[in-house]
């Protein structure tokens, strides 16, 4: 294990040590990167089994106010999601937007009846709270989370071994969420994930975290999975990492997350607008944009890398896109990658080169998730 005593630690650290995780540094805190399975094998029994993931290092916020109708209107000011008719003990994905229309942070969030439950990614916590309490308080009270943990177990065997600790899990399905005691602590659970598959994420109090984790691994389906296999899992999954796939500068429309915007928000619609850059989002849902994010598949075993140069043609030209993220995918078996291209050169089967070492090598722009996905519905 590397020097980590300058990162923050989450409450399962000592835990990550025993099992032998290799610590790296991630968003501030010391995290598993894998563990002595390996990030292959660690993938392959998330794919099939259960994996157990630490994502601790991400903020946990409660919004409170009025009325869940007050706060959901508030939060809408900030994002371009249907807040006010999300169904109580329902998870939505959505983001925040800046004036230019670009992507400050992507999120969960979550009708709690009373309350507004909102995880948001670890490298952004401080700013993404920063702005919800600048524009949202004091009407609505920005409560930041400090003494829960968070986990994730995600695989197609996940509800099965969850439910062994509480078989209430089993009536869940995709986007439920639901306060529900496991192992002796009052956890607040969301059936979602970021692999692609079936699992949950669990907001545990930090003094029970680890004895719900050794809980959970004592069960033969369950192996601890470390971020390497992470990234891979989302990667087949088509899932966007923040800071790589989309950045302040991403309009969520060149992102192919239209889909992520409710009607009700859009151009015509009851509620349209009144979040940060509308009128450029509205405008490229209206006019199209310069370039789009596609799945992509190189050819060959090699994987392509973020950063990598997309060109129209083994030779000459200027570049017509980059990859964003790309590596090996265990359960593709082959080499998998996302990034963005020219509009023109995004439809599916379009053969592409990418530039590697100064060699350009042949790759296919694909349907995204690359592996299907197995949510429970």
């Amino acid at each position: 294990m590397g020097d980590t005593s300058e990162l923050l630690h989450t409450p399962l650290f000592d835990l990550h040590a025993e099992l032998g995780g290799k610590m790296v540094p991630f968003a501030g805190y010391a995290m598993p990167v894998q563990y002595p399975l390996g990030v292959m094998k660690e993938h392959i029994h998330c794919r099939t089994q259960a994996g157990l993931f630490d994502v601790s290092h991400m903020g946990q916020v409660i919004l409170r106010g009025e009325s869940y109708d007050a706060i959901a209107q508030a939060f809408e000011t900030l994002v371009p999601m249907d807040v006010l008719g999300l169904d109580q003990d329902k998870q939505r994905y959505g983001f925040f937007t800046n004036e230019d229309g670009g992507i400050e942070d992507d999120l969960m969030f979550a009708n709690r009846g009373d309350h507004l439950f909102v995880v948001v990614n670890a490298a952004c916590k401080d700013a993404d709270i920063a702005r919800m309490k600048e524009a949202l308080e004091p009407d609505v009270t920005v409560e930041v989370i400090e003494d829960r943990a968070l986990i994730a177990l995600q695989g197609p065997s996940a509800g099965t071994a969850l439910a062994r600790l509480n078989a209430s899990v089993d009536a869940m399905v995709f986007m439920d969420v639901a306060t529900v005691e496991l192992a002796g602590a009052e956890c607040w659970v969301s059936r979602s994930g970021y692999t692609g598959e079936d699992g949950f994420e669990i907001s545990v109090p930090n003094g029970h975290a680890e004895a719900l984790c050794r809980a959970l691994l004592e069960m033969e389906e369950v192996e601890p999975i470390g971020l390497g296999a992470r990234d891979s899992l989302r990667l087949e999954a088509g899932l966007c990492l923040y800071g790589n796939d989309i950045t302040t500068d991403t309009n969520p429309i060149e992102a192919s997350l239209i889909w992520a915007i409710q009607k009700v928000r859009r151009a015509g619609g009851n509620r349209e607008g009144g979040f940060p850059g509308a009128s450029h989002i509205f405008g490229a849902m209206a006019e199209g944009v310069a370039r789009k994010r596609v799945g992509l598949v190189p050819e060959g075993r090699a994987p392509m890398r973020a950063g990598t140069p997309i060109f129209a043609s083994a030779e000459g030209g200027e570049p017509v896109g980059e990859v964003t993220s790309g590596g090996f995918g265990p359960t593709f078996n082959g080499p998998v990658a996302m990034g963005y291209v020219g509009t023109s050169y995004a439809t599916i089967d379009t053969t592409l080169f990418g530039e590697v070492r100064g060699k350009r090598m042949p790759l296919k722009v694909a349907k995204m998730p690359l592996v299907p996905a197995n949510f429970k519905r």
